[in-house]
């Protein structure tokens, strides 16, 4: 499928002009998967330098087991991981062995929720493009000699799934990027890295200095040590994670081929334990994520290891990653093995490590340059799973600006200052490895550390029994306990069981009180940035796709691009006054590209307000009653207009006001500094009550925005969108002069979209979906027809639709099924639920509510 694919690189590139100097620091797999595609580009002037021997250098690659299961929940991540499996199926080493033996992946269920769970996964290998298949018991022993049908409930085969040969693959890669002009330094411990006028200048080692235009830094586990070289924290912590081998596994030595191939069969995941096997030769080697964590400082982890470390076990020891192994901890991981694989109690544990391996706050990885120092980059937390395709992701950035991968959710800048603090990535750190197999909710927030985060109006919101969910640090409400009393009135359907959990009937009550009366929302959590100075109005208008550069009290909704104009990001842009411009944007990624961007002569200046300021939206048909009388501003249709702002008090409370909604009906966005939050909350509130004012979560603002068609950027686009495809063309307007990104629109002007975002609708409440589910083409069903087991799309978001009464999810498509009323089945867990491509906005299409 063309949506799950990305170009191949090209086979002759052109060289940079000016090839950079780029120094590379570390030599495991990343590195050495990156100084490959960095060469494949043209670029020749490429040091990897590493602490250790070449290429067991005793990072995590020399001792990690190499299994690669493609599938997950994060599109990239696949992306990443099936470029991974592409690239090391066509290597082999100088001894003709393979690098990848794709014996494919089996992950294994012995309760009816973890066989849920695998059919969910399913649909994300399909989603992704991935070929999956949930297997009956008996299959699955079919496909493996030590799986017994009567332990299991079933397993998801996924047959391009296998083993990487770690080292072989980086010895492989960094062969071919000697060929091309790298070179490949050992023993080489880097002691500080040259920084002048906030950009680097050369790396220092144990041995020399290396001159440097670009720095990249692969080192793992290590790589907070080397980040701190040029004062930037990275949150990233190392754990412990146990890996054991077996003795002779006899029902694997009988096979006669088991000692001249290193995996002939599946590997096998058992999540529900927190295990997974290989084969190693007529072994079986365990890996353990259930034991307690254990964390280890980077500075802790030890310095070069000495000696080049082989496949056994003794060797490993010799390596700083890897730590003594705590025969305790893996006692009930050998039991359960044993259970689950009877075949094993022929044999016994033979030996075992304690593993260091990357964790971060969000289990992404970490790619991409520093904001605050210029040609720093980073490519950290990547697993051997997603190495190649994370080293071609930086590759691209580094030579063309952009990447063909969507990165958003690994970009180093998507932080908050709180996840950079050494306790909150101790403590995500450690979270997320006893979590690393577990069956997460999509909305499930963390549990610690809580609160980080709190509007003004947090003591408020718990005093009307606000059930908080959390993002990025924010305690968000997601509905209101007191507003239970009004489900007899606006009952809510009955969801399905998986999209029923962090939810209420409230949430119903609250969105249809919303298109009846008066709600407020609480909006703290948007990030506010202003942009002021002299030539703040002509850097906006360059910057975005609209015409920002009005008169004041403007508002406009516009797109950042890349300059391959696909997108970066939807924002809103309010000029206030004649230098002043306040931004609504997604995160702190829109923040540190317009500052890459900005001029540094000091005419343009950029700032985050959201830590000292607040808002409340107040909307629905009656916000005009309840905001009128307590404002000293003419708020008529003809006063504040629609997508126009103003400053002015309400009450006592001075706000600037954009008459701007997001749930598509009248009302205001109102912000004001912290201080004044609560008062503007009460005011607003004692207001209200004449018109049954509500205060409204979360639940009830996604499932609005979906009725009205209004994109989410992170979820229903990406930068890897077109934004004609995503349905955002309207923001483009090509007769404003030049933008970034627009010579690249222009070029692909006459390529319609092979794919675009559609809305599907379906009647079913009980089978309304979460998002990530596979599309399929529809099949007869009265026919009889088999049913395709290859997605042609995916659903992005999904709510339903109360004051429609219809489930709504939002997906792309390929453009030949994107018609209004074209069939298709969402793949939901083990069954298909048939929905309809539908027009959107569903919801007063005409806009008439919003400009009332």
């Amino acid at each position: 499928m063309t949506t799950h694919t990305h170009p191949t690189p090209r086979a002759t590139p052109e060289p940079p002009a000016q090839p950079p100097r780029i120094v590379v620091i570390g030599a495991g797999i990343v590195g050495c998967a990156l100084a490959d595609e960095l060469t494949m580009r043209g670029h020749t002037d490429v040091t990897v330098l590493d602490q250790g021997p070449l290429y067991h250098t005793g990072g995590s690659t020399s001792h990690a087991p190499g299994l690669v299961f493609q599938t997950s929940g994060a599109k990239v991540m696949t992306d990443f991981a099936r470029y991974t499996v592409d690239k090391y199926t066509q290597l082999a080493d100088d001894q003709g062995r393979d690098c990848f033996a794709q014996v494919g992946g089996l992950e294994l269920a012995a309760t009816p929720e973890r066989l849920d769970e695998l059919h969910r996964r399913c649909g994300w290998a399909r989603s992704w493009g991935l070929p999956a298949r949930v297997l009956s018991p008996a299959e699955c022993a079919q496909l493996h000699p030590l799986v017994e049908a009567d332990q299991i409930l079933g397993g998801l085969h996924t047959p391009t799934d296998g083993v990487a040969n770690a080292v072989g693959a980086a010895a492989v890669q960094a062969g071919a990027a000697i060929e091309r002009g790298a070179r490949f330094l050992p023993h080489q411990e880097v002691v500080d890295i040259e920084v002048r006028g906030g950009r680097v200048e050369a790396v220092v080692t144990s041995t020399g200095r290396f001159p440097a235009d670009l720095v990249v830094s692969c080192a793992g586990m290590w790589g907070p040590l080397i980040t701190r070289m040029v004062g930037m924290q990275l949150p990233l912590l190392p754990l412990a994670h146990q890996l054991a081998w077996t003795g002779t596994v006899p029902a694997l030595s009988a096979d006669p081929a088991a000692h001249q191939n290193l995996a002939r069969n599946p590997i096998l995941r058992y999540q529900e334990r927190d295990l997974y096997y290989r084969e190693h030769f007529d072994q079986v080697v365990v890996g353990y994520y259930g034991h307690r964590p254990m964390p280890v400082a980077p500075a802790d982890i030890g310095g070069p290891t000495t000696e080049a470390a082989g496949n056994a076990p003794e060797r490993l020891a010799t390596m700083p990653s890897v730590h003594d192994f705590t025969v305790d901890d893996f006692a009930p991981a050998w039991d359960d093995s044993r259970a689950l694989l009877p075949a094993l109690a022929e044999t016994k544990v033979e030996d075992g490590i304690n593993g260091l391996f990357s964790f971060t706050p969000d289990n992404m990885p970490l790619i991409g340059a520093s904001a605050e120092v210029d040609g720093f980059w980073v490519a950290e937390a990547v697993w051997i799973t997603h190495s190649a395709g994370v080293a071609r992701a930086v590759a691209e950035r580094i030579t063309d600006g952009e990447s063909t991968f969507d990165l958003h959710g690994c970009d180093i800048t998507r932080f908050q200052p709180h996840q950079l603090a050494p306790d909150f990535i101790h403590e995500r750190g450690c979270q997320n490895f006893v979590e690393v197999y577990d069956a997460l909710h999509p909305l499930r927030p963390m549990d610690s550390p809580r609160p980080l985060r709190t509007s003004p109006f947090y003591q408020r919101e718990r005093e009307l029994g606000a059930f908080f969910l959390e993002a990025n640090g924010w305690e968000r409400p997601h509905w209101y306990e007191t507003n239970s009393e009004l489900t007899e009135q606006y009952p809510a359907p009955e969801l399905g069981d998986w999209a029923s959990q962090f939810w209420s009937p409230t949430i119903a009550a609250e969105a249809q009180i919303t298109r009846e009366r008066v709600a407020m929302y609480d909006m703290s959590s948007l990030m506010r940035l202003e942009v002021a100075g002299p030539r703040a109005a002509e850097f906006l208008q360059y910057m975005t796709t609209g015409k920002v550069d009005r008169a004041p009290g403007a508002v406009t909704y516009t797109l950042l691009l890349d300059t391959f104009g696909r997108l970066r990001g939807d924002i809103t842009v309010a000029r206030v006054t004649e230098d002043i411009f306040q931004l609504g944007v997604n995160s702190p990624m829109d923040l540190h590209w317009l500052r890459r961007h900005a001029p540094d002569d000091g005419t343009v200046q950029i700032r985050d307000l959201t830590p000292g300021t607040t808002c409340v939206g107040l909307w629905g048909p009656h916000a005009r009653e309840v905001l009128a009388p307590l404002a000293d501003y003419d708020l008529t249709n003809t006063g504040l207009r629609y997508f126009r702002c103003a400053r002015f008090h309400v009450g006592n409370v001075p706000v600037l006001a954009m008459r701007v909604s997001y749930v598509g009906e009248l009302g205001w966005e109102l912000y004001t500094t912290a201080e004044h939050g609560l008062r503007l909350w009460d005011t607003l509130w004692q207001a209200g009550q004449d018109y049954g004012i509500i205060a409204a979560g979360r639940g009830a603002f996604n499932s609005l925005r979906l009725e009205k068609g209004y994109r989410a950027f992170g979820a229903d686009m990406t930068d890897e969108h077109d934004p004609y495809a995503a349905g955002v063309g309207f923001a483009v307007k090509l007769d404003k002069g030049d933008f970034l990104g627009r010579s690249a629109l222009e070029q692909r002007a006459d390529q319609p979209p092979q794919h675009r975002l559609v809305c599907l609708t379906h009647p079913h409440p009980g089978d309304t979906v979460m998002g990530s589910e596979p599309v399929y083409a529809p099949h007869d069903r009265a026919t009889g027809t088999t049913i395709p087991e290859t997605a042609v799309g995916y659903v992005t978001s999904a709510a339903y639709g109360y004051t429609l009464g219809t489930s709504i999810a939002y997906a792309w498509l390929p453009s030949e099924l994107a018609e209004p009323g074209t069939p298709v089945d969402i793949g939901y867990f083990d069954r298909r639920v048939r929905a309809t491509v539908t027009p959107d906005p569903l919801f007063d299409p005409g806009m008439e509510r919003l400009r009332v």
